[in-house]
């Protein structure tokens, strides 16, 4: 098996350092941080599975971590909190299965349009459901603690992270690619592209269904407004314009960056924020479209001719 090249290996290292790290902080506030860090880094691998590697681009991938909180809800106190998670994972799997095929018929600006709307429509199913139940906001109590909340947040975006290195290291990924670049002749080479698509849908789902079950636990509260909301789609899409890249480094870049850019703003500047935020990504749209990465590319190019010549 060939060595992991940089881009590979980077994403990965800084993962484990970061994980390894916070907790020597000996303060709850940077467990916190780094949960919702990894946190960000999960969801924005995942996305990048089907819309980096394939092309199709998601504005809803809200719907798969609302999915998994709920379920995890409503399997409190019958299950193990962890086996809860665990079929809130499996449920928004089956659920991006069960769509995948019609939803994955349309592409470019339908496909956006298409995925932001199903996170709506599961979003007011569930608010309905909750309504005829008579519940209005579910709150969770007994769970897990910080610290063990902030290491299967962290495993979770390492294995986001891995997944992505291993798929583009295999056929499937090559084929992602190629129905990205041209779907029509992909297939006609042979890339089984209804198949490769629908796998990818499927997998981009299962980490942020984990991921929306352990958000519910570390809140300790699961509110279908909350836990659907599109921001958190419209988040996932800024970390990867702002990394960059269709590999492994662009969500750790952008979640890194935008986490950072958080914690320095929000708290106390939050329409400052929002304007840098904006303004940031309008920059990174128009004068650097690939992002961090495509910049730490830049630099590396000049200083590895020097270093030839």
């Amino acid at each position: 098996m060939r060595l992991l090249a940089p881009s590979e290996a980077v994403p990965l290292l800084l993962v484990a350092a970061i994980a390894a790290v916070l907790p020597l902080l000996g303060s709850d506030y940077y467990l916190g941080v780094g949960f919702a860090l990894f946190g960000w880094i999960a969801l924005a691998q995942s996305w990048t599975i089907v819309s980096g590697l394939a092309g199709y681009i998601s504005l809803g991938h809200v719907v798969f971590a609302g999915i998994g909180g709920y379920v995890l809800v409503l399997t409190w106190g019958a299950v193990p909190v962890w086996a809860g998670a665990l079929l809130g994972a499996l449920a928004a799997g089956l659920f991006a299965l069960l769509v995948g095929l019609p939803v994955l018929r349309v592409r470019g600006p339908y496909f956006v349009i298409l995925t932001f709307g199903l996170a709506e429509f599961a979003k007011y199913v569930v608010i309905n459901i909750e309504n005829a139940l008579g519940r209005f906001g579910r709150l969770i109590l007994g769970g897990p603690p910080l610290e063990t909340l902030y290491w299967a947040m962290a495993a979770l975006a390492l294995a986001g992270t891995l997944a992505v290195v291993a798929i583009r290291r295999r056929r499937l990924g090559a084929g992602l690619v190629a129905i990205r670049e041209d779907e029509l002749a992909a297939g006609t080479i042979g890339v089984p592209t209804v198949r490769f698509k629908l796998f990818a849908f499927a997998l981009s789902a299962l980490l942020p269904g984990f991921v929306g079950a352990l958000f519910v636990l570390r809140t300790g509260y699961f509110e279908p407004a909350q836990a659907f909301d599109p921001v958190i789609s419209f988040t996932i899409v800024t970390m990867a314009i702002v990394g960059g890249s269709a590999d492994a480094r662009g969500p750790v870049f952008g979640a890194l960056f935008l986490v950072a850019l958080s914690e320095l703003l929000w708290s106390n500047f939050p329409q400052v924020y929002m304007i840098v935020l904006g303004t940031l990504l309008v920059g990174f749209v128009l004068f650097a479209p690939n992002g961090v990465a495509g910049l730490f590319e830049r630099r590396r190019a000049p200083d590895a001719v020097a270093a030839g010549g």
